[in-house]
């Protein structure tokens, strides 16, 4: 461990950009953040400007260095996290975007998916890949490009097109065009890449009409891949570290041994499991997913994603006024018994792992005339739990095995109603780290075990505290819960045509 070194880490998020300069104790020195316009042209359709996606995390970056009575000299590296799946097209020659971002929540693609499925890829690409066919995945979406932006075509045709999920868009604009790179978890996201070749799948490509020099090159999680470039912040810094946001939680929460679990409760869900060195295929509609590659040797995951989870309490506050801020849910879930029958299924844009059902929607079920604004408050708390006892179930399943301890982390991770409920439902010890920024410190890590500031992942497990632990109460019968939730879940299968 190297004292008075410190690690910046960019954590590029769905809703907001944000930097946050760790020490060499996993601690927060400062941190600063910048929300960015989420564009909707039409329903399903989620979009954002991949240029104020890079403005605005320049924004969080200056703003956490002027907070820090912290030398640029004495910030080591950079490491990277961001939100998966969102592809970003742009021109190598100027690069300047060619369209806004589309975004992972995005549903466009979902016509595509089925040709694929009314193909016969579903097995290929769950081989291959360890994917699913969705409308999630990069892959997709950089078709779509492809298909209805002219420009795209005209720059694939040149070999001046450059697709990359948003670290390749990051890493390549903080480098000035010096480095054309995403690693290997991010990869694995787009629905292009082999997870045991560790290669771009070239039937893949050719199938979605996908030029190769049109992709970045894949490296590893940790390791230096390019400066930043001096005019961001002063002085060259190695960019030493890159992990979607998932993976690099994963990472931040140390789950280091074959088994270890985490949630992340974001504006999604993520239930990932450490496998060890061997995927996993999933028998229970989870995806099989690399969980980091580190000094040639690659950690594999099961992953379980339910994409709606903190957005459905952003619902509360912004779409229905029910609430000023995310802890007032708590409160008004706390003031009444129970949720007075009342279910509510987030699948705004679908349901993920274990349905993937991309027409599913979202409803409300079981209202009375004597249901409250702190009954459908409680609701959408509990569905969260739900959600993720549903992939929980389906990682044990899979894994054959059953899991005593749940690290979790994320904005919703603060509920403390949430949290408990959460224990009484998986009938396991839920734990919450003293940093829930674990994403963040997950790509800290990653770049720090590059350049040296900490020399072995051993070492990074004693960084690690526990901060508050959660027991699940006896008396708790979750059965006749869990029926009604499945119930309500099925009412929303298959809403859209």
């Amino acid at each position: 461990m190297k004292i008075g070194q410190y690690i910046l880490a960019l954590d590029q998020g769905t809703t907001s950009s944000r930097a946050i300069l760790f020490n060499c104790y996993g601690q927060i020195v400062s941190e600063g953040q910048k929300e960015f316009p989420q564009i909707y042209p039409q329903p399903g359709y989620v979009e954002h400007d991949p240029v104020q996606i890079l403005e605005s995390q320049l924004f969080a970056v200056r703003e956490a260095m002027s907070r820090a009575a912290v030398s640029v000299e004495e910030i080591a590296a950079i490491g990277i996290t961001n939100q998966r799946e969102t592809t970003v097209a742009w021109d190598a020659q100027t690069g300047i975007p060619v369209c806004n971002a589309i975004v992972w929540q995005c549903r466009r693609t979902a016509p595509l998916c089925e040709e694929l499925k009314a193909e016969g890829w579903e097995p290929y690409i769950r081989e291959k890949t360890g994917l699913i066919i969705d409308a999630y995945f990069a892959g997709t979406k950089m078709k779509w490009i492809l298909d209805h932006v002219p420009k795209a075509k005209e720059l694939a045709e040149e070999g001046r097109l450059r697709f990359g999920t948003i670290d390749s868009w990051l890493i390549y604009s903080l480098t000035e065009g010096e480095s054309y790179v995403t690693d290997v978890t991010n990869a694995c996201r787009t629905m292009l890449f082999d997870i045991h070749t560790l290669q771009w799948d070239k039937n893949l490509l050719e199938r979605l009409g996908i030029p190769e020099s049109a992709l970045p090159k894949v490296v590893e999680s940790s390791g230096v891949v390019g400066m930043c470039h001096s005019a961001v912040l002063g002085r060259e810094i190695p960019i030493a570290g890159i992990a979607g946001d998932q993976h690099a939680a994963l990472f931040g929460q140390c789950c280091f041994e074959k088994g270890m679990t985490k949630n992340t409760y974001g504006t999604g869900c993520f239930v990932l499991m450490n496998t060890g060195e061997t995927p996993v295929e999933s028998k229970n509609g989870l995806l099989t997913t690399i969980g980091w590659s580190l000094n040639g040797k690659v950690t594999y995951a099961l992953e379980g994603s339910a994409f709606n989870a903190g957005s459905a309490i952003n619902w509360l506050r912004d779409g229905l006024k029910l609430i000023e801020k995310p802890s007032d849910a708590d409160h008004m879930a706390e003031s009444v018994e129970n949720n007075g029958g009342v279910y509510f299924v987030p699948a705004f844009t679908g349901l993920g792992a274990p349905y993937w059902d991309m027409y599913a929607r979202g409803a409300v079920l079981g209202m009375t005339r004597g249901t409250t604004d702190a009954h459908l408050a409680r609701a959408v708390l509990e569905s969260i739990a739900y959600e993720s006892w549903d992939l929980f179930h389906a990682m044990e399943e899979d894994a054959g095995v059953s899991i005593p301890q749940l690290r979790v982390d994320g904005g919703a991770s603060r509920s403390r109603f949430l949290m408990q409920f959460q224990s009484n439902l998986l009938g396991c010890t839920v734990q919450r780290p003293a940093c829930l920024e674990t994403t963040a410190l997950g790509a800290a890590m990653l770049a720090g075990l590059a350049v040296g500031v900490w020399e072995s992942q051993e070492e990074l497990a004693a960084v690690w505290k526990s901060q508050t632990v959660y027991q699940p109460q006896q008396e708790f019968d979750s059965q006749p819960l869990l029926d009604k939730w499945h119930k309500a879940v099925r009412r929303c299968r298959m809403w859209e045509e």
